[in-house]
């Protein structure tokens, strides 16, 4: 069983028992979190499109702990110039463990 949820504006397909990253959420570390926005349920082949939801379905999930995710690199450069700058960045994720998909 696996479902097509959105969480902060991204897509990801869960199931039971997955860890995901995903933007940082409001709430503490150990708390539970429900997402409603569900857009898919395959159970076993029946499958459930929603329009653009599926209706009465959500899934129940726990926030694991809050995290940065891996540093990435921004180099800018105009050739013959002289100028090039370099810059960092590192997002804040939460780790997320899916717990139950209700339909």
């Amino acid at each position: 069983m696996y479902a097509i949820v959105e969480i902060a504006g991204q897509q990801f397909k869960v199931t039971n028992g997955q860890e995901i990253f995903v933007n940082r959420l409001q709430g503490e570390e150990g708390s539970k979190v429900s997402f409603d926005r569900v857009l898919l349920i395959d159970n076993d082949g029946a499958t459930q499109v929603g329009t653009p939801t599926v209706a009465g379905a959500n899934v129940e999930a726990t926030i694991k702990e809050h995290c940065k995710g891996n540093k990435i690199i921004v180099f800018k450069k105009k050739r013959r110039k002289g100028y090039q700058t370099s810059n960092g960045h590192r997002q804040y994720l939460s780790k997320v463990v899916i717990d139950n998909i209700v339909m």
